[in-house]
């Protein structure tokens, strides 16, 4: 019987020995709290990249539409500086991974919009100019969808331009994988009543 009691004694003290017992408690602590101290950190630094980035996102877009809207005539070269205005706004990002589209749709008198000829820029590694590419859209394909109902104003034109940015974390501790970012925007031509380029439409 005394055994049984020296037993429980001893396990009484250990256990309140234990408890008492601060030393590593720091330690233990930081070891605990440091995963989510470093999600927090690292997903604190991705998210404002991608939110900086995404702003610029939006600058390209207005620039390539606003740049547009303001020529009376456009030819290859004229295309080629626009995209350009591309690498000097997206900085200090990587230029390489915007992509811009420029199109001129024409809604006829039933509200219907239509692109009349559309191009796209991108940036090689290390360019100083824009290359241009050969759109996703199409002269003839039908965006009525995909303008603002108060925009779609019989016999006019608009200038749409569109910018995405593929962003991939730099550290990919918190998000793995790519997001592609984009915007676009609308102008209407500001000086003629629409924007020939490479000599369409012949008139408008």
């Amino acid at each position: 019987m005394q055994a049984i009691a020296n037993i429980w004694r001893n396990a009484r003290c250990f256990v309140r020995d234990f408890v008492a017992d601060k030393r590593a408690l720091a330690a233990t602590e930081f070891a605990v709290i440091v995963p989510l101290m470093l999600v927090m950190f690292f997903g604190t630094v991705e998210f404002s990249s991608a939110v900086a980035i995404d702003r610029k996102v939006t600058l390209i877009a207005r620039t390539l539409s606003d740049l547009t809207s303001q020529s009376t005539t456009l030819a290859d070269a004229d295309m080629q500086n626009t995209f350009t205005a591309s690498i000097s706004i997206v900085m200090p990002y990587d230029a390489t991974l915007v992509k811009g589209t420029i199109s001129q749709i024409y809604i006829d008198a039933n509200s219907i919009a239509t692109v009349q000829w559309s191009k796209a820029g991108t940036i090689a590694s290390g360019a100083t100019q824009a290359t241009l590419v050969t759109s996703a859209r199409k002269a003839g394909d039908k965006v009525t969808t995909m303008i603002p109902p108060t925009l779609l104003i019989p016999s006019s034109y608009l200038i749409l331009s569109e910018a995405n940015y593929t962003y991939t974390p730099a550290v990919g501790y918190v998000l793995k994988s790519s997001i592609t970012l984009g915007d676009l925007s609308y102008t209407r031509p500001r000086q003629v009543a629409c924007v020939p380029y490479n000599g369409v439409p012949s008139t408008c």
